[in-house]
């Protein structure tokens, strides 16, 4: 009797992003709080990276999408303004832990070119394309009526329009100077009081930037012909230095042509010289020279060139007051692909290592794997073997982006991200909290030989990244290692903590089949016909010594595998090292079929994985290949097709590969008409076509099969899952949804022709029932197919240590065959009580440690029978069977289906997944529409369904993946993880460990300039804004020039942001602290006057009885 148990509590909540980890794709912007010390980087795609010390770091998204354009902080008041393409200027609050747009100011009839935001000001300034300058109130976001036309700016008898609005700054020697740079080369120093120009300066380059020196006495422009002027405002008619850093004379007296500088900043020093920072000025005569970024600093010009185009630049200075002496002490460089910081304190610039993790995309990513729950002990083992091969040479001082508050939280949940790259490495993320941090890097590369620059054929179908990783299997119990190359290999590491010297045994397998059959679909999906095919191809499998052949003359491979493994005894450090290589070979000049499912299991000591051919089992601990079939060849007498033989037609080149992208629109639209089991999608290729060839006599290794598999090879451009831009369908028309499935047939079979071959799409070993009279349990492997066929491969594996060595694995199949719709994605067991059962493992033990005589090295094995914990339940488990369009739960041993649902009609699951969330278990979906749906376990009832995210490119398809406790993750973008969850109970603590952007901090006091600078320097602080552009003097600006639109954010968002009344609890303590905290500071600051006046008093005390008596000529 069997009792279903489900906890109605496991899902509860909306689909939630959590952190996103990498380096912000296509940056655009970049700013810094010099108070609160936080950064913000801007993007093209509209996304807002905020980053503080490790730990902080905030992703924001502007909903129109549109780039950003710039950023500008409200230093020291926890709020962001950014202007985006779109025109439109947004303010963020950044006192919440989730960000959110307070106010919007959208402007219809000008574009947005350049914002200048005065410190300890409230009114922003805003420059247009058209040449005016606005000014917008950050309180109210409400444009001024004071507006600074162009025509007014220069000179009436100027006939030529000045060009966009370049530049915008305030005179560091008075803020009643707005000094205006336009693209043309003319600048104006505007006397906002005055409504007057000062001086005008026109220039012949264009101005890239503009930088002032603290004393407000003289600026710097960047040209567009590689040089930097300086100017005085005593003589604004040319300027009084023009140099060209990196301009050479030439022999005929001529300078050299260099490129535009396209931005300068003039930093002061108190002890030396001022630093000028700028990017570009590099000569056109050196060409292919890396961008770089020019410190002068007196006489010495240090050049650091950079890997990527520089984005933008920017020096951190001591103050944030512009019209005090700067003592910049970093600069932030901000590339297309990276982000550094320089140390400008020392004299060789080393630069800053950087805490993020910035360098997931340091080769494309090409899969993901998410792993929750790892044993504790894995991430320091990892850790100390990984920092042994850090970099070195960084800057020895603290990382200087160290704003904001985290804290790790009252939960942690040891959880590792695995990557895999297409130059063949593989990288291990601790994912702890919500932080990442990388742990060890393996390359898989370094068990082959280097690639030999291949002829004929074989240089056709090279392999710019042979090592390419297509996907990852790992068992964390026993740290047992598997990587899938696109060469069609897959490589095999065990974990020590020891060095050792071995040499890697190689298998080299045949994997092909001679499909000469169409498929003939049986008329009843639950009745299939189990009628024996006539026409099963004969299929070999042979092992192959170490070394692989050679190839054939005119560059033809035969019997050989992509890449050569290395055949002499090497030195492997301490970590994963590399025990076992399988290779597919080439035959008849064709490549192998890459390689679409794998699994291992620890505990048998056993290795499967299939492709579009077929399927191999092989025995890692004995290295011998245990077999090797067709698919065909599997099913023996229970095959729910009929064969039919077909006549010869051409081969035709498929699609699809694990990093190629389809840029013919052709393509693109057929594409389109398949489900996700006609492509990669899954890491399965499933639609490989054929060409028959005529057969030549048998060999003596065996009946020569001379089929040739798919025409496409292996081999294209391993770009990334990353770069996978061809659109997937979100719904199917009605015609191809009734072709889908009629007469038990997947989708993929009947979506281009009939021709296609039936691919090996998931395994898993298990306890199970390989036959319906079984007894009791024994290991089993079960195959699903892109056909929906799920078949059962019972083992005999012998059990005593000596034996597992030297005796024979038996292995064949059963014949026993389960049909569902679409491609098979998923397997997994319950117990009767609806509990997961977990594979059995062997516990972890080091093959390199010294050999203890008193204890001898056994394996220890870890077993999950489905029946040790239900004897009063009776016999039994249940299996999870999950394809592209439907689940099924099947009590086995009987195999009768218990519950079964449909879970789309209109699209295809991608991902499949059984989790456990909040003590319970369900199947996780994610669909190409990008609905994410949850359902229950045993009894398969919908618990979710959240439109989450449209699928709009391979690389997501490729790269999603669920994990427990209600987490998945994504590649979002080339450079971007994204983790998400869709568990109540993880929301909830997660949003506990989010680091909080501002904390309260003491502005810093202007420095006290004395009396004489005070008196002679203008009477900046006599400047009033609000009087000069409020609307009571100003007037109000018109309503078609900019439309105010209020943040749906404001106060009630962040309630809702902070969850209610904790929020405002917090808020209320926040705001506590902060009054406390400028209440002790007064007192302080009061007693410390108290102290002076004193002092003072006392000292002039002092003063007055010695000069008492004294004459005035005496003094």
């Amino acid at each position: 009797m069997f009792f279903f148990y489900f906890n109605q509590s496991i899902v509860s909540c909306l689909s939630l992003q959590t952190v996103r980890h990498g380096f912000p794709y296509q940056p655009t912007a970049l700013a810094f709080d010099p108070v609160q010390k936080i950064l913000a980087i801007g993007s093209r795609t509209g996304g807002i990276r905020i980053l503080g010390r490790p730990g902080v770091d905030c992703y924001c998204q502007h909903e129109s999408g549109a780039a950003v354009l710039q950023l500008q902080f409200l230093i020291n008041e926890g709020a962001l303004v950014t202007a985006c393409a779109d025109d439109t200027l947004h303010l963020w609050n950044l006192r919440q832990r989730r960000p959110a747009v307070l106010h919007s100011l959208k402007f219809n009839r000008e574009r947005i070119t350049f914002c200048h935001l005065p410190f300890q000001s409230k009114w922003l300034y805003v420059g247009t394309e058209r040449g005016n300058t606005h000014i917008v109130n950050i309180e109210s976001f409400i444009l001024s009526g004071y507006v600074i036309m162009w025509n007014k700016a220069i000179e009436l008898s100027t006939k030529t329009h000045p060009g966009p609005v370049v530049h915008l700054s305030d005179s560091p020697k008075d803020e009643g100077k707005l000094l205006i740079g336009f693209e043309s080369g003319t600048i104006v120093q505007w006397d906002l009081r005055g409504k007057k120009a000062d001086f005008r300066i026109y220039y012949d380059e264009a101005i890239h930037s503009v930088g002032w020196h603290h004393e407000g006495k003289q600026f710097m422009c960047s040209h567009s012909d590689g040089s930097l002027s300086m100017w005085n405002l005593r003589n604004t008619t040319r300027p009084f230095q023009v140099t060209f850093p990196h301009g050479k004379i030439q022999k005929d007296g001529r300078k050299e042509s260099c490129k535009p500088i396209l931005k300068v900043e003039y930093k002061t020093t108190r002890n030396s010289e001022p630093f000028v920072i700028f990017s570009g000025g590099l000569s056109y005569d050196k060409a292919g020279r890396r961008p770089t970024l020019t410190i002068m600093h007196g006489k010495a010009i240090t050049v650091l060139e950079m890997d990527y185009p520089i984005v933008e630049f920017m020096a951190l200075c001591e103050t944030p007051y512009n019209n005090e002496v700067q003592e910049p002490y970093a600069v932030v460089v901000l590339l297309e692909k990276d982000l550094i910081v320089v140390d400008l304190t020392q004299s060789n610039f080393p630069v800053f290592e950087n805490p993020y993790p910035m360098d997931i995309h340091e080769s494309p990513v090409t899969c993901t794997a998410y792993f929750a729950d790892c044993p504790p002990d894995i991430i320091p083992i990892l850790y100390s073997i990984g920092a042994k091969h850090k970099k070195t040479g960084y800057s020895q001082k603290e990382w200087p982006v160290a704003g904001g508050l985290w804290t790790l939280g009252s939960h942690t949940y040891p959880e590792i991200i695995v990557t895999g790259h297409a130059d063949g490495s593989i990288k291990f993320w601790d994912a702890s909290a919500i932080t990442l941090q990388m742990l060890y890097k393996l390359k898989t590369s370094k068990a082959f030989e280097k690639p030999k620059p291949a002829e004929g054929r074989a240089a056709e179908l090279v392999e710019e990244d042979p090592f390419a990783v297509q996907m990852v299997s790992w068992c964390p119990q026993s740290r047992i290692f598997c990587v899938v190359g696109i060469s069609a290999h897959i490589i095999l590491y065990r974990f020590s903590k020891y060095d050792a010297n071995t040499q890697i045994v190689s298998l080299e397998v045949r994997l092909q089949c001679e499909a000469e059959d169409a498929i003939s679909p049986s008329e009843n999906e639950n009745n299939p016909c189990f009628s024996e095919s006539g026409s099963q191809s004969p299929q070999t499998h042979h092992q192959h010594p170490a070394s692989p052949g050679s190839g054939t003359p005119e560059g033809n491979k035969d019997s050989t595998p992509c890449i050569k493994v290395k055949d002499r005894m090497v030195r492997v450090p301490p970590g994963y090292q590399a025990e076992l290589v399988i290779q597919l070979l080439w035959i008849d000049g064709e490549p192998p079929q890459q390689i679409t499912s794998l699994d291992i299991n620890s505990a048998y000591g056993l290795l499967a994985f299939g492709n579009c051919n077929g399927l191999a089992v092989v025995d890692y601990l004995q290295k011998t290949i245990l077999l090797c079939m067709s698919t065909l060849d599997l099913y023996g007498a229970a095959d729910p097709y009929q064969r039919l033989t077909r006549s010869p037609r051409r081969n035709r080149q498929s699609t699809s590969g694990l990093t190629e992208l389809s840029d013919n629109q052709q393509s693109i639209d057929m594409e389109r008409s398949k489900s996700p089991t006609s492509d990669h999608v899954n890491g399965h290729c499933t639609s490989p076509t054929s060409q028959p060839k005529p057969r030549v006599p048998m060999g003596p290794e065996g009946p020569r099969l001379t089929r040739r598999g798919a025409g496409r090879p292996p081999f294209r451009k391993a770009q990334s899952a990353a770069c996978m831009e061809i659109s997937l369908p979100v719904s199917h028309t009605e015609e191809s949804r009734e072709n889908s499935f009629s007469r038990s047939r997947s989708s993929s079979v009947s979506s281009i022709d009939r021709d296609t071959k039936e691919a090996i799409t998931t395994l898993q070993f298990g306890e199970s029932f390989g036959r319906k009279s079984d007894a009791l349990p024994t290991p089993c492997l079960w195959v699903g197919t892109s056909l929906g066929v799920v078949l059962l491969i019972p083992m005999s594996i012998p059990t005593d240590d000596e034996e597992r060595l030297e005796e024979p694995v038996t292995i064949g199949p059963s014949g026993t065959a389960l049909m569902l719709k679409g491609s098979v994605l998923h397997f997994s067991f319950l117990d009767c009580m609806g509990a997961l059962i977990q594979s059995p493992h062997e516990v972890w033990r080091d093959v390199n440690a010294p050999e203890d005589p008193d204890r001898p090295r056994r394996r220890k094995l870890v077993h999950f029978s489905p029946s040790s914990s239900q004897d009063n339940y009776g016999e039994g488990h249940l299996a999870v069977v999950c394809s592209e369009r439907q689940a099924k739960v099947i009590l086995m041993p009987s195999q009768s289906c218990l519950f079964v649902h449909n879970i789309t009609e209109s699209s295809f699951v991608l991902r499949a997944d059984v989790v456990s969330v909040c003590n319970s278990v369900c199947l996780a979906c994610f669909c190409a529409n990008g609905h994410i749906m949850t359902l229950s376990l045993p009894s398969l009832r919908p618990l979710m369904d959240v439109n989450y995210l449209p699928l709009t490119d391979m690389r997501i398809a490729r790269t999603f993946c669920f994990t427990n406790g209600g987490q998945a993750l994504y590649l979002s973008s080339p450079t971007e993880v994204q983790r998400i969850t869709y568990s109540q109970e993880m929301c909830d603590n997660l949003q506990e460990m989010l680091g909080e952007l501002f904390t309260p901090i003491e502005t810093p006091e202007a420095q006290n300039r004395g009396f004489l600078k005070g008196f002679f320097g203008g009477n900046s602080h006599n400047f009033d804004r609000e009087e000069l552009f409020g609307e009571a003097s100003a007037g109000k600006a018109s309503r078609s020039l900019a439309q105010h639109i209020p943040g749906q954010a404001g106060m009630e968002g962040m309630k809702v942001a902070a969850s209610g009344v904790v929020g405002d609890l917090a808020r209320a303590r926040i705001a506590l602290d902060e009054r406390g905290q400028r209440l002790g500071e007064l007192e302080d600051r009061t007693a410390l006057m108290m102290t002076s006046a004193e002092t003072f008093s006392k000292h002039a005390h002092e003063l007055m009885l010695k000069c008492k008596d004294k004459k005035w000529y005496q003094f």
